[in-house]
């Protein structure tokens, strides 16, 4: 019983009720203006008003701005379970225009014949309770006299119909509004793309917390215990040192983060979402550390106690700027594992450019502490993951993994795709 009761009960009903009704209005307050009602039968005023209605409704669809309205009107009455099934954007194309008209001649009709009954069905349900002789919807007149009974018992019957009726009529105009007002090919495609640019934006921002917060963490957990550890004086000044530039550096790479995450704009204009770090008009993204960095990222390593031997060949101007910020980020990545999982042992790191492709190594000893804990649990690591991904995006590949007692982290990336 409560699910045969519950839609009678429920606003969603009566609001698209009240939509239904706008439309029945509309096309009574077109009639009273042409062609009326006064010396026509019922057929001749129909024949009459309804290309009236149509040509005006169809005239209407034209203006862009209608299809907006109708798209905001139908999704406050018509309480969608999604409201993106319903756009809201301007028509912008003839095949926009024609949905429209189909939608307002549609909904115009439909609303017409429920408004009718909704003042015919009570005043035939009063007529079956007070008056002798009462009328149904349609004309047909009930005998009044012994019998008759039976008649006060009809009405709430009548209501009853009367109300499930707006019910379906509200979920057909829904249905209606979604197949007619629904996001065009176009549109859903150009909202598939804005989804998946700002996924890829997201990730772009987690990898780069990760790989900022996460070596500067790395390397103030090591100089602290260091410190500690050793109790000289000078050796503690200097690690205090190295945590507080380190920190300040992380909260640099922060804050641009943070700038991103505030920003609002159109995707690809450098602001907002969509943007693209390090693209033109990035603004703060433009300031993230490149290749020419790096000196910087190894005296930090030292600092921290391993030893590090880096060769940098290549030619100034001739790495694209994409390219040497993420190859940056992915020899910061290195590094950090390196000293996480293999403390104060030596690293060396290699990036040259060889056959128009940029290639990084950077390799450690596995020291006898450390042997046990590279192999496996690096394989499913957030950061290799990570340098992955930004090898894939960039069109090349990566590999890691232990080779003669070291641990080795290969990437190979073609320029002319990081132009």
């Amino acid at each position: 019983m409560p699910r045969i009761f519950a839609p009678l009960l429920s606003g969603a009903t009566y609001a698209r009720w009240l939509h239904l009704a706008i439309g029945w209005i509309f096309a009574a307050v077109v009639l009273m203006v042409y062609p009326g009602t006064y010396g026509f039968s019922l057929g001749g005023v129909v024949l009459r008003a309804v290309p009236a209605d149509a040509a005006l409704l169809v005239l209407v669809a034209m203006l862009p701005a209608m299809r907006r309205a109708e798209g905001v009107q139908a999704r406050l009455l018509l309480i969608p379970e999604r409201e993106e099934d319903i756009a809201t954007e301007p028509a912008r194309t003839w095949a926009d225009r024609r949905r429209t008209a189909v939608w307002l001649v549609g909904r115009t009709a439909l609303g017409t014949a429920v408004g009718i009954l909704s003042v015919l069905v009570p005043a035939a349900a009063f007529d079956l309770v007070f008056r002798p002789g009462p009328r149904l919807p349609g004309g047909l007149e009930l005998p009044a006299g012994e019998g008759t009974s039976w008649y006060p018992l009809a009405a709430p019957v009548l209501l009853f119909a009367l109300g499930w009726l707006i019910v379906w009529a509200g979920r057909l105009q829904l249905a209606m509004a979604v197949r007619l007002l629904g996001p065009s090919p176009a549109e859903r495609l150009a909202a598939a793309e804005l989804r998946a640019e700002r996924l890829l934006e997201r990730n772009l921002l987690a990898r780069e917390l990760h790989d900022s917060i996460g070596h500067a963490l790395t390397v103030t957990v090591i100089q602290a215990g260091a410190a500690r550890e050793v109790g000289d004086a000078a050796f503690v000044a200097k690690a205090l040192e190295v945590i507080e530039e380190t920190g300040r550096k992380a909260m640099e790479d922060l804050e641009r983060t943070l700038v991103l995450l505030r920003d609002t704009g159109e995707p690809g204009t450098g602001r907002g979402p969509g943007a693209t770090p390090g693209a033109p008009g990035a603004g703060d993204a433009r300031e993230r550390p490149g290749i020419e960095q790096l000196p910087g990222l190894f005296d930090t390593a030292r600092s921290a106690g391993s030893p590090v031997e880096a060769w940098i060949d290549v030619p100034s101007g001739r790495l694209p700027g994409v390219l040497s910020r993420e190859g940056y980020r992915i020899v910061q990545e290195g590094v950090t594992n390196a000293l996480k999982y293999a403390p104060g042992e030596p690293i060396s790191v290699r990036v040259t450019l060889r056959d128009d492709r940029l290639e990084l190594r950077c390799a450690n000893a596995l020291g006898s502490s450390a042997a046990s804990v590279r192999v496996t649990p690096r394989r499913g690591g957030k950061g290799l993951r990570g340098i992955r991904e930004r090898a894939v995006l960039l069109g090349g590949e990566a590999s890691a993994g232990a080779e003669s007692g070291e641990w080795v982290l290969a990437v190979r990336v073609p320029l002319r795709l990081g132009a």
